[in-house]
């Protein structure tokens, strides 16, 4: 019993000097964890320091008109309708709605195109039957007006400009989807498609333009030569 006893005894210290499983850090795994560490640090400072740095994105660049390659395009001549090349130097369109505006041009287009027809038949000799009319472009205003007939005619003209307001209005204040100067009037089938709508509106719109021009050239000519048509003194 005792011999057992003495001999667990001495196992018992020796294993107590038995060296003990530490565990083991390498140095140079140790040194490139701080090394991967320290350079990713260093490439977010560097970053976030580049964007710091970076100067801002410059300014995107005004689009110019296409007429008047000088001056920015206004805005609301984005091109959308027939004609429009971005020429509004005055700036009518940045506090006057351009779909009333394009309803004055088409209008007052197609009527000097009526007139300048009319303007030059009656000097040519085409005229309406009667010592009234037999007068030449110039001096049938005064003549017109003394007998009553320009009387007659803005009565008639008024009349009309009443009724086409309304559509005017409900495509300015009601949205209805009208289109400036659209009335609907196309009995020979012209727009039958929408590459040839798009065709005649420009085309309409080209020879709107320059009838405006055109009138005022002629009734300044005829005043001032006081000749028949071409009116050329």
């Amino acid at each position: 019993m005792l011999r057992g006893f003495l001999l667990a005894l001495a196992f018992g210290g020796v294993a107590s000097f038995a060296p003990v499983a530490r565990p083991v850090f390498s140095v140079s795994k140790t040194t490139a964890l701080f090394a991967e560490d320290g350079a990713s640090a260093a490439v977010a400072d560097g970053d976030e320091g580049a964007q710091e740095d970076a100067p801002p994105p410059p300014p995107t660049p005004p689009k110019m008109s296409e007429a008047l390659p000088f001056m920015p395009c206004p805005a609301a001549c984005d091109g959308t309708m027939a004609g429009d090349v971005g020429f509004d130097p005055l700036g009518f369109t940045d506090w006057i709605d351009i779909r009333w505006l394009r309803e004055a041009e088409i209008k007052h287009g197609r009527l000097c195109q009526l007139a300048i027809v009319g303007f030059a038949a009656t000097d040519l000799g085409i005229r309406l039957p009667g010592e009234v009319h037999q007068v030449s472009s110039i001096l049938a205003h005064d003549v017109a007006l003394k007998y009553g007939a320009m009387q007659q005619l803005f009565l008639w003209i008024s009349i009309f400009e009443i009724i086409s307001m309304v559509g005017v209005n409900q495509m300015i204040n009601e949205e209805s989807g009208r289109v400036p100067g659209d009335f609907g009037l196309d009995p020979l089938g012209f727009c039958s498609t929408p590459e040839k709508t798009a065709e005649y509106k420009l085309k309409e719109i080209v020879h709107c333009r320059l009838a405006m021009f055109a009138f005022s050239g002629m009734v300044t000519q005829a005043v001032l030569t006081q000749a028949p048509f071409p009116y050329f003194g």
